[in-house]
C-alpha cells in the first residue's frame, strides 16, 4: 500500500507499533487483518466501516479484502482487553514524556442505532442527539495529562431490557457474567482494574452523570483517589461549619443510630439554594486555558462543605469536601456545580483547571468518531462492538504517540497518512454511478409530443436530471407482459 507519512521515520515507528500490538492477538492469521483494519482507520474517508475500508485499502480486491475484515473484527476470538492494555503500555510512556499524569476521566458516549436486535441498543439518553432516542452507550475511563489523553477502558452498558432477555443476549453473545450494571458501576470496576494494573493514578474527573451518585463518589474515596466531579444544583449538603451528629434518643422505643436529614436539629440545604445566597465579593473571576481566540473566563465560588446525599444510612459523616459552583457574567443564576476531595488549602485557580479538565476526553470521543469512526460499526454482537472500539482506540493511540514526538511549534494540522488512489472504475456500493443514462429499449410507454393548440407556445418541463448521451449500444427490445 503506498502510504505517504508526515516524515521519513513515521511509517518505522507505525509498523513497530502494529508489531508490539499484534503479539496480543494469539494467532499469526490475526495479524494481517490487524494492520489492514487499523490502518483503514487512519485513512481518510467518510465512513469507516468494514466495506468502505476494504474498499481503500485492496481496490483491486475488496470482495476477499472485505470478508477478512468482517471476520476479524465480529467472529475472530481475540480479547480487546488485552490489546488495551498493549496499547496503554506502548502509548502512555509516550504521553507522559514531557508531562505528568493529571487525571483520570470517566463519560461515557451514545451512537444512534434504530431497531432492537443490535446489542444493548434501547431508548436512552444519547449525548449526540441530545436527547432520549434509540442508541447504543459505551462507558469509558482515560488517563490525561495538561495536553492528551487516551482511553484505557472500554465498556457496552448494557440497559436491564437486555441484560434480562436471554434470547437477545444469546444471539448478541453477550457473555454470561455480564449482567446488568450501572454507569457508575461500570466505571468503579474500570478504575479497580487499572488500579490493580498499577497505572500512574490521577484525580478522578467526571460529570453529573457519575458525580450525582453517593456511592460512586464514596467508592473513589474508598480507593483512596481524589476526585472533582459535577453534581446537580439539587444536591443536598449540610451548611458551611456544621458537623451532623446521631440524634439523641428520646427514651421512647429504638435508641438512634443513623445521621438526621432535615429538620430543625439537623438542617439539609440543597447546593444551588446555598451558593445563590453567597455575597458578591465570594465569586472570582478566574481563567483555565487558552480558547481559540482567548482565554476561557467565568465567575466561580468555592466553600467547604458535607455531602447529605445518603447520609440518612450512615452514622459518621463524610469529612468536608469542596464545593465549586460556576457563575457566568450573563446567566441570571449559578450554572454548574462540583464536589471535590482535593486538598483543604487547594486554591481556587487549580480547582476550576481540574474541573474543566474535562474537555480532553470531549475531544477524544469527537476525534474518536469523526476521523476514525468510533461509531460506524454495523455489527450487532457483543465481541464485535468492543473489537471494534478497541481497534479504533488503538489506531488513536498511535496517533496520540506521534503528537508527543511533534514539537510544540510545529503545524497542527500534520496528515499522518494519505489514502491510496483508487481507480476512475471504482464505485463503491450504494452509490450513484455518475455515467448513468436512460435505457431507451426498457420503456415501454414511451412519451408522446405534446399537441398544442394554434398560438399556443409549448411549455418548458423542469428536469431533474439533465440529458447525459448514452454509451449503450443499442438492442433488440426486450418485451414484458
Amino acid at each position: 500500500m503506498d502510504l505517504q507519512w508526515h516524515d521519513g521515520d513515521s511509517e518505522a515507528r507505525f509498523s513497530a507499533y502494529m508489531n508490539h500490538l499484534s503479539d496480543c492477538l494469539g494467532h499469526a492469521d490475526r495479524v494481517g487483518p490487524f494492520r489492514s483494519y487499523c490502518t483503514g482507520l487512519l485513512l481518510p474517508g467518510d465512513r469507516k466501516s468494514v466495506e468502505p475500508m476494504a474498499a481503500r485499502l485492496r481496490p483491486d480486491r475488496t470482495s476477499a479484502e472485505h470478508q477478512s475484515l468482517l471476520h476479524f473484527v465480529g467472529q475472530s476470538e481475540w480479547d480487546e482487553k488485552v490489546l488495551l492494555g498493549a496499547v496503554r503500555e506502548a502509548v502512555l510512556p509516550m504521553m507522559t514524556r514531557r508531562h505528568p499524569v493529571e487525571a483520570w476521566i470517566v463519560d461515557d458516549t451514545g451512537f444512534p442505532k434504530k431497531g432492537r436486535h443490535s446489542v444493548g441498543v434501547g431508548r436512552q439518553y444519547c449525548g449526540q442527539l441530545g436527547k432520549q432516542d434509540n442508541c447504543q452507550v459505551a462507558v469509558s475511563l482515560s488517563v490525561a495529562t495538561c495536553e492528551a489523553s487516551l482511553p484505557v477502558a472500554w465498556q457496552l452498558y448494557l440497559p436491564a431490557a437486555w441484560a434480562e432477555d436471554l434470547e437477545r443476549r444469546k444471539k448478541a453473545k453477550v457473555p454470561e457474567e455480564i449482567g446488568f450494571l450501572t454507569k457508575p458501576e461500570i466505571s468503579l470496576g474500570q478504575i479497580r482494574s487499572m488500579l490493580a494494573d498499577r497505572i500512574a493514578p490521577g484525580v478522578v474527573l467526571a460529570d453529573a452523570g457519575y458525580g450525582n451518585s453517593a456511592a460512586f463518589r464514596d467508592g473513589l474515596a474508598d480507593l483512596g483517589l481524589a476526585f472533582v466531579v459535577g453534581v446537580m444544583g439539587t444536591a443536598t449538603v449540610w451548611p458551611p461549619g456544621m458537623t451532623p451528629t446521631v440524634p439523641a434518643g428520646t427514651g421512647h422505643g429504638r435508641m438512634p443510630k443513623r445521621l438526621r436529614r432535615g429538620g430543625d436539629e439537623a438542617p439539609t440545604e440543597q447546593v444551588q439554594a446555598l451558593v445563590g445566597r453567597l455575597p458578591a465579593e465570594a465569586w472570582q473571576t478566574v481563567n483555565w486555558r487558552q480558547g481559540v481566540a482567548e482565554p476561557l473566563t467565568s465567575r466561580f465560588a468555592a466553600l467547604r462543605v458535607r455531602p447529605a446525599q445518603g447520609d440518612h444510612r450512615r452514622s459518621v459523616p463524610r469529612p468536608e469536601q469542596w464545593l465549586l459552583a460556576e457563575w457566568p457574567q450573563d446567566e441570571a443564576e449559578p450554572t454548574k456545580f462540583w464536589f471535590s476531595t482535593l486538598p483543604a488549602d487547594t486554591p481556587i485557580e487549580r480547582l476550576v483547571y481540574m474541573a474543566k479538565l474535562r474537555w480532553l476526553i470531549e475531544r477524544d470521543y469527537l476525534e474518536l468518531k469523526q476521523e476514525l469512526g468510533l461509531g460506524h460499526y454495523e455489527g450487532r454482537g457483543w465481541p464485535g462492538f468492543h473489537h471494534h472500539g478497541a481497534l479504533c482506540i488503538a489506531a488513536y493511540g498511535f496517533l496520540v504517540a506521534e503528537r508527543a514526538t511533534i514539537p510544540p511549534s510545529a503545524a497542527k494540522t500534520i496528515r499522518l497518512v494519505k489514502a491510496p488512489v483508487l481507480p476512475d472504475s471504482h464505485r463503491p456500493r450504494g452509490s450513484a454511478n455518475s455515467n448513468r443514462a436512460a435505457c431507451a429499449p426498457f420503456n415501454s410507454n414511451p412519451a408522446k409530443t405534446d399537441r398544442t393548440s394554434s398560438g399556443q407556445k409549448p411549455t418548458t418541463m423542469p428536469m431533474l436530471y439533465p440529458h447525459q448521451p448514452t454509451t449503450i449500444r443499442e438492442e433488440k427490445p426486450f418485451m414484458t407482459q
